[in-house]
């Protein structure tokens, strides 16, 4: 069955590389971030790349307008290519109705998404008693907010054709304390403990729910993100198998992923930073 996925907090890194890695099997992609101007150079590359991927030969880019405004975010070009479509789409995440308003219009451009891939935290470089309580609670509203709000509004759909895929970027800073950004560590605790609700409650429905928890900071060795972004592909592979065989938590460490929950006892001021 084809697949239709949605990146919330689709920036250069991790976000970049799991759209890259959907797209190249021919999934139409909907990335959400606030930076129009970001999204629309990202949606052009992975169109690019996915004609790369297709044929040896340059293939002429085939855009159509998306008409029409997300209220309080915008929806771009869809760029398309190789069989798949890049749909930019412009959001603040701590917005709810900016948010829902934004998945309508994913629905009616790309159709019912049965992919969610959810990487936003917001990072307060500074230890609890010394992090802001609006800057706090915005980063809630930014991470842990926006995959509430994500997962409402998938589940109906999913539910109802018995399948979907949500998948969530975590860190062993949900695990550890941490002087540099505590607001880190309580929005991916907060975000962890959302998904293994989120999984007890639409995984008999079918849905498979799923963190990757990185136990180290992105884009050093052993944390490459297009490697951390295969992984993501795996798990919405595994979505259609049996699910006694689903991984509710994959843990990436340095030698790669597997199954299971973290340490605790993993060295405080780690992260996705």
């Amino acid at each position: 069955m084809g697949e239709v996925a949605v990146i919330l907090g689709a920036g250069p890194g991790l976000g970049r590389a799991v759209a890259l890695a959907l797209a190249s099997s021919g999934t139409p992609v909907a990335l959400m971030a606030r930076s129009a101007d970001r999204l629309a150079a990202l949606a052009d590359e992975v169109a690019k790349g996915v004609s790369r991927e297709v044929s040896r030969e340059v293939s002429r880019e085939v855009s159509r307008e998306v008409s029409g405004e997300v209220s309080r975010g915008t929806s771009g070009k869809a760029s398309g290519a190789g069989g798949a479509a890049a749909l930019p789409v412009a959001v603040d995440l701590a917005d709810e109705a900016a948010l829902r308003d934004a998945f309508a219009a994913v629905r009616e451009r790309l159709g019912d998404p049965t992919v969610v891939v959810h990487n936003p935290s917001v990072t307060i470089e500074a230890p609890a008693t010394a992090t802001p309580y609006d800057g706090l609670m915005q980063a809630f509203r930014t991470s842990v907010g926006s995959l509430l709000v994500a997962a409402q509004e998938v589940a109906p759909a999913m539910r109802a054709a018995g399948r979907g895929t949500i998948v969530v970027t975590g860190s062993q800073a949900a695990l550890v304390g941490s002087t540099w950004s505590a607001a880190v560590g309580v929005q991916k605790a907060a975000v962890r403990n959302l998904v293994l609700s989120l999984a007890a409650e639409l995984g008999p429905a079918g849905v498979h729910v799923a963190t990757v928890t990185v136990m180290g900071v992105l884009g050093r060795p052993g944390f490459e993100v297009e490697a951390i972004a295969a992984e993501y592909a795996a798990v919405v592979a595994e979505a259609d198998g049996p699910p006694d065989r689903w991984r509710t938590e994959v843990v990436w460490a340095a030698g790669g992923p597997s199954a299971g929950g973290p340490s605790a006892g993993a060295a405080a001021d780690g992260g996705t930073r």
